[in-house]
């Protein structure tokens, strides 16, 4: 079943960088008390996601947290190594906190797993953005398949 306005967030766990390596991150931990947006990319270092995606949650981070977002999170079926490598070359800092969901078990737990074996990329997570408020869902925003529109940071900005 996938998620939707008005339902809470499923428990869930993901991997990130910290700086004695490699460490967990509970969905608990990310959306307790915070106004959160929460964005997936079907992969790290991939033209759109690369070039579009995260580039505009980085540079709109500040506009977002002035609208009342306390943090912005993004995740894609990629492991740790190459979610912390790819938030360095794209300069995430502490602006995006890039999150690893390794083996998909997140996305589908939203139910917006993407099939992308077709492209040889596996099983992979949607392109989307959502606004999580305590954990639970007020905004959802899912890509058409080959879109990036309602997604985009500055599509989340506007809809604040």
């Amino acid at each position: 079943m996938t998620i939707k306005v008005g339902d809470k967030m499923p428990e869930g766990v993901f991997k990130i960088m910290k700086a004695d390596g490699p460490g967990a991150y509970s969905s608990k931990e990310l959306f307790a008390g915070r106004k959160v947006v929460l964005v997936s990319v079907p992969g790290a270092y991939t033209p759109t996601c690369s070039k579009k995606h995260l580039p505009g949650f980085i540079e709109n981070a500040g506009e977002l947290k002035k609208k009342g977002i306390d943090a912005i999170a993004c995740m894609a079926v990629n492991d740790v190594f190459v979610m912390s490598a790819w938030g360095e070359s794209c300069q995430a800092g502490d602006k995006v906190l890039l999150l690893a969901d390794g083996n998909g078990d997140y996305a589908r737990a939203l139910g917006l797993e993407l099939d992308a074996t077709g492209f040889g990329m596996g099983k992979r997570g949607q392109r989307f953005a959502m606004v999580v408020d305590n954990g639970v869902v007020s905004q959802l925003h899912v890509e058409a398949p080959g879109e990036f529109k309602v997604s985009s940071a500055e599509h989340v900005l506007a809809s604040l």
